[in-house]
């Protein structure tokens, strides 16, 4: 499963960006597997876990019940097309896996939202596939764009100067970029 092997080596990269301490949401937080593995490694840092859908949401308590973790909230229904988003006081927006399983509205709304909720040098990460200089960066990351576009035409692998220039619009610096496993990167954009 893509979530256990991945999980260790973006943590890896989280203990570099992330702040010592403060609270991290986590956008899009899928099964909860990530978040609870975060929470174990980071334990000075509180996760917010979210989601939109109710299994989600569900799978996300599953996993806390299991962990029984005290730096974990529990999981909130966010949607990011949905604004104002109903938190506040964050000190970090992390993104696993979603703006390439999306319209790219809701990547520009991920993007817009933690503008508004982050503060100057705090960070909104985000990890996946990404074209650089417009061009796939492996055969396999082009597959899988082929994959996604044929199942939803508003979905596939983004452009990373792209995703970069729409983050500087809304107060971003360039991002800080990480060569991560199977092809993905983690790309980490700080508020200016």
């Amino acid at each position: 499963m893509a979530a256990e092997r991945n999980k260790s080596p973006i943590a890896d990269v989280l203990k570099r960006v992330l702040p010592q301490s403060g609270l991290v949401l986590e956008i899009s937080s899928g099964s909860g597997q990530h978040v609870v593995h975060f929470a174990r490694e980071m334990p000075r840092l509180t996760w917010q876990p979210s989601e939109r859908s109710e299994d989600a949401l569900q799978s996300i308590s599953a996993w806390m019940a299991e962990a029984q973790l005290l730096n974990i909230r529990p999981a909130v229904r966010l949607d990011v097309l949905e604004e104002p988003w109903p938190l506040d006081g964050i000190d970090a927006v992390l993104c696993l896996n979603m703006i390439h399983i999306a319209p790219w509205t809701a990547g520009e709304a991920l993007i817009r939202g933690a503008g508004k909720l982050l503060g100057s040098g705090k960070p909104l990460i985000l990890y996946g596939p990404f074209l650089r200089g417009g061009n796939h960066t492996a055969p396999s990351n082009e597959v899988f764009d082929h994959q996604l576009r044929a199942q939803n035409p508003s979905w596939g692998v983004r452009n990373l100067e792209d995703v970069a220039e729409f983050a500087a619009f809304h107060g971003f610096q360039a991002p800080d970029v990480f060569e991560m496993p199977a092809n993905n990167l983690t790309v980490v954009f700080r508020k200016a």
